[in-house]
């Protein structure tokens, strides 16, 4: 499970999250949602312990991140919005580098890249560089390497940013797959069709602060909008475009 108690966050004079709570509960698939500036990235990037809280709490698995950031990481996989990949390693490459910074080795790193590589559908680009991969390509290497350890919880920022129809049905199977298994899952998108078919809860974000949480049909209900799109628009207050 991921927790946020009363988190807040400024930088300078900009109050980018304002004593924010929210839990993402295991065995499900969580959308958090906000416009452009709503502190959703701050969030985030707090959730991955790559910024800390001025006050308040974010735990992973009940690790508070900022007592203990590195036992935090460990139960986290990470799908952050900016890939960073290593343009002279390949793909395969990629995947098992990452599995030994997670402490694996051996037969079995080596079998849980070919099973990622076979879930993504990634045999025709496993061996070769990354140099002048297409989008697509790169974000399979960056899902493949954020769920090599086999984390219980996962965090996804826009993971179908780029993929084709087909792709993106392969990250929509697995991510399923992942959500039976029992594992947390905290999922960030901008296409609202995407939220609705795979989203068990939802979060909104707007002004650094939670303005509506619970699921699709709680929002829409609540707002008594009929789509989903609709209904976060009458949740922010406003006509911004989704982030």
């Amino acid at each position: 499970m991921i927790r946020l108690d009363a988190v807040s966050k400024s930088f300078g004079d900009v109050h980018a999250l304002e004593g924010i709570s929210f839990e993402v509960p295991d065995g499900q698939v969580t959308g958090l949602l906000g416009p452009n500036g709503a502190g959703k990235t701050t969030a985030l990037r707090i959730v991955y312990g790559v910024l800390r809280p001025d006050s308040g709490v974010a735990s992973v698995d009940g690790i508070d991140l900022s007592a203990d950031r590195i036992g935090a990481q460990r139960r986290l996989g990470v799908f952050p919005h900016a890939q960073g990949l290593y343009t002279r390693l390949t793909a395969r490459e990629h995947i098992l580098y990452f599995g030994q910074m997670h402490g694996l080795s051996g037969e079995a790193l080596k079998a849980r890249a070919a099973e990622l590589i076979s879930a993504l559908g990634m045999e025709d680009i496993a061996d070769r560089r990354t140099e002048g991969f297409s989008q697509g390509q790169r974000v399979k290497v960056a899902l493949a390497r954020s769920l090599v350890h086999d984390p219980r919880n996962v965090v996804l920022d826009e993971p179908t940013n780029g993929l084709d129809v087909a792709a993106t049905r392969q990250v929509r199977t697995l991510l399923r797959q992942l959500r039976e298994q029992g594992r947390c899952i905290l999922f960030s998108s901008h296409v609202m069709q995407e939220v609705s078919a795979l989203c068990d809860r939802v979060v909104v974000i707007a002004r650094g602060a939670v303005v509506a949480e619970g699921t699709p049909d709680d929002l829409r209900r609540q707002t008594g909008k009929e789509s989903l799109e609709d209904a976060f628009v009458a949740a922010i207050g406003s006509e911004e475009g989704l982030a």
